[in-house]
């Protein structure tokens, strides 16, 4: 949600332009109006306003006076000019000030909604630049928290995510240095890396807020300052919270649809690679898939280990190369995997029963 700052000092004018910047855009509110630059300025010492539309010709401060203590007090503001047909002079000057647009008297409705859309989304990708950036340069440095979601989603632990909000939200605060209005896009950047970590693809066009229900957002036009601080904390964990939960759901439904086909991707795999000093690890990330969800789903699919398959496919082998060769024990050992003979024969032993000589003694005559 979006907050509008209206300045003018006909109140006629100030109550229409409040009235139609209420109406352009269902996620904004009009928060505060002010009279002319230097109430304005006292209101923005209390409260916050995203998006300020100005008056140019007022007594006091004018709206360029206003204009450039903005930029200088509350640079995370953007500035819409009112303006007559015979003030374009003041409105060519306030386009050097960097406003991002303007709208001439009398107001049409049509032409106001398309302008404050036209500001909302220079302010959107304004903070979600310097969210980006912000991001790209503290997460080499909190590896451990992005390790901490992907092991709990990844887990599928729902329970701990409460827990996990309030520690990285404690993390993005100190990122921002006052810079809170940032949150809300840090969150929604943060689970972008999240969540392509874990499901290997880019999240699209994600949700940088909440559904705001609408007692909070009538209230949402009376907050002080401090309190603004609390809306944007609440902004952040909201993004978090639900943005947490869809992965998780969507890593549940990935797995079901892999589930039935698991356990044979993984028989082909230690088919191909036996030979080798395999993990389950590595089967694991050859499936993009955790450790802990293969092991548990092989076991249910199959009803025995990772590790005892692996075993079994070794000394299935071992024992064609035993009977069917004239290798020996040690060049078998080497074939299926190992590189110690005494664990190699000690495992065929706790396989067939006997030691590999033994075996092929008994067996091959």
């Amino acid at each position: 949600m979006k907050r509008i700052l209206i300045v003018d000092d006909e109140p006629i004018i100030r109550l229409s332009l409040a009235k139609k910047a209420g109406e352009c855009d269902p996620s904004a509110v009009v928060a505060g109006v002010a009279s002319d630059g230097r109430e304005a300025l006292d209101w923005l010492e209390n409260h916050y306003a995203d998006l300020c539309i100005t008056d140019v010709k007022m007594p006091v401060m004018n709206g360029l006076e206003l204009i450039r203590a903005i930029r200088e007090r509350h640079p995370w503001m953007g500035c819409i000019v009112v303006s007559s047909y015979d003030d374009f002079d003041f409105v060519k000057r306030s386009l050097e000030l960097d406003v991002i647009d303007y709208v001439l008297k009398p107001v049409d409705s049509d032409e106001l909604k398309n302008v404050m859309a036209k500001a909302f989304a220079e302010l959107e990708g304004s903070r979600r630049d310097e969210a980006a950036r912000l991001l790209i340069g503290k997460i080499p440095l909190h590896r451990d928290m992005l390790d901490r979601w992907e092991q709990t989603l990844d887990a599928m632990l729902a329970e701990q995510v409460p827990l996990l909000i309030v520690d990285t939200l404690a993390m993005m605060e100190q990122w921002t240095v006052g810079r809170l209005h940032l949150l809300p896009e840090l969150a929604g950047g943060w689970l972008d890396v999240v969540h392509e970590t874990l499901l290997k693809e880019a999240r699209g066009v994600p949700e940088r807020e909440p559904d705001v229900p609408e007692n909070i957002r009538t209230a949402f036009e009376t907050l002080s300052l401090d309190r603004i601080r609390t809306w944007f904390r609440l902004c952040a964990a909201g993004v978090l919270e639900q943005g947490g939960c869809r992965l998780i759901e969507q890593i549940a439904k990935q797995r079901s649809l892999k589930g039935s086909r698991l356990a044979t991707q993984v028989k082909e795999y230690v088919d191909r690679h036996y030979a080798e000093r395999i993990t389950l690890q590595d089967v694991a990330d050859a499936l993009c898939i955790s450790r802990t969800y293969l092991a548990s789903q092989f076991k249910q699919e199959t009803g025995m280990t990772f590790l005892n398959y692996l075993v079994s496919v070794r000394m299935e082998r071992a024992r064609e190369l035993l009977l069917n060769t004239p290798m020996k024990v040690y060049e078998i050992t080497m074939s299926v995997g190992y590189e110690n003979t005494i664990h190699f024969s000690k495992l065929f032993k706790e396989y067939y029963g006997l030691n590999p000589m033994e075996y092929k003694k008994r067996m091959g005559g």
